[in-house]
């Protein structure tokens, strides 16, 4: 229980307590945690002694406080969940409490490296369906190891960014021609943030996930499936993805999600060696995306056929280095049924199946459309964890 009015209850209580960064109009950047509808101000939390981290909330970012790793990250949670249970602390605290009406969130973290996953099995197969219907939907490898790409870590931004619809070329009957992409989606992913890095040379083993993951974002990596669908062969996704991928204000701790494990799919075949996590858990985070304020689908993430510590060491396998800020996420989150896809792609089957959206059909974005992704998770003793939202509108391309 805290004694922040309105928190208890809500998937903003003590069992959550999400971190971000914020600001009042036009002052710097400070670093503060959510309680209920409002934001404990830890720059001056630090300031005045209530909380230690070695000077890390007095940044703009939280990349020096994730740097600090998983012993200093468990010992400032206890005690900023100490400041806002126990009622002493109360006259301290209280004043350093700004209401998120007052406040606009920024992006919460300096962004190393970025890796965009395509760990579902059902999206996976669902756009081998639709891609390439005359042959199998997963290609040989993708039971044996979890396929990704590395994005542009420059065109990550935070919820709430507009997106320019991006221009490139596409295919035609009459040859390729340049021009907006006329077919953009979304994919509903959930992306995880590392705190500490690694040494190159050095792979990271699924054992070691908790170590170097600080917490978990959501995110939407938009697609430009005409410009996608004509480029990804034989290299796969670049410019019908590096134009902007969205990332949710607040970054839960991966400590707040601990009841939220539970068994991941069965794997077969067997994964090789450096890829067994045991045990083989994923995550039971709950989706739901609203297409201009019209739910339309909710990706089940337990579903997932790769697991976030599956991820992490087949990253790092080679010997790639890890660094603070280095942001992977999952892939597309589609589950067994069409209401449970992350992508328009798959919920209009390739934009032959018109989705009703209020008196319209639709298949892909059009300009001034809004998508909003949310997300919640089992806390403890029957408790919600909230893991915010990231949304985004639609703007023209530019011209010129």
């Amino acid at each position: 229980m805290t004694w922040v009015e309105g928190a208890d209850g809500t998937p903003y209580g003590l069992q959550n307590l999400p971190y971000g960064v914020f600001r009042r109009g036009d002052g710097a950047a400070r670093i503060g945690v959510r309680i209920g509808d409002l934001v404990l101000d830890l720059t001056a939390a630090e300031e005045a002694g209530l909380v230690l981290a070695g000077g890390a909330f007095g940044a703009a970012t939280l990349n020096e406080f994730m740097a600090l790793g998983r012993a200093q990250w468990t010992t400032v949670r206890r005690r900023i969940r100490e400041l806002l249970a126990e009622p002493e602390h109360r006259a301290a605290v209280e004043p350093l409490l700004v209401p998120l009406a007052q406040v606009r969130m920024t992006m919460p973290f300096a962004v190393g490296d970025y890796v965009d996953f395509y760990s579902s099995a059902h999206h996976a197969t669902n756009v081998g369906r639709i891609f390439r219907p005359d042959q199998a939907p997963l290609l040989p490898n993708w039971k044996h190891l979890p396929i990704g790409y590395h994005g542009r870590a420059g065109t990550v931004v935070v919820s709430g960014t507009p997106i320019t619809r991006p221009r490139g070329q596409r295919a035609t009957p009459q040859g390729p021609v340049f021009g907006p992409s006329v077919r953009l989606d979304i994919e509903a992913e959930v992306g995880f943030v590392v705190g500490v890095g690694s040494e190159l040379g050095q792979p990271v083993p699924v054992g070691s996930f908790a170590d170097h993951v600080f917490g978990v974002v959501l995110v939407n990596d938009w697609s430009a499936r005409d410009i996608q669908a004509w480029e990804y062969q034989p290299l796969g996704p670049f410019l019908g993805k590096s134009f902007a991928t969205s990332v949710s204000a607040w970054v839960v701790p991966l400590e707040a999600l601990a009841e939220a494990w539970v068994p991941a799919p069965e794997q077969d075949p067997a994964v090789l060696d450096y890829l067994r996590d045991t045990p083989h858990l994923g995550l039971d985070l709950r989706l739901s995306v609203q297409w201009n304020g019209e739910r339309v689908t909710e990706p089940p993430f337990a579903s997932m056929y790769w697991t976030p510590a599956q991820q992490l060491a087949h990253l790092t396998v080679n010997g790639a280095s890890l660094r603070t800020g280095d942001l992977y996420a999952s892939g597309t989150v589609s589950g067994p049924e069409r209401s449970q896809v992350g992508s328009f792609l798959e919920l209009s089957w390739g934009g032959t199946e018109p989705i009703a959206l209020g008196a319209a059909k639709r298949t892909f974005l059009d300009d001034g459309d809004t998508v909003t992704i949310t997300a919640t998770a089992p806390g403890p003793d029957g408790s919600t964890i909230g893991l915010g939202e990231v949304t985004g509108t639609i703007t023209p391309p530019i011209t010129g």
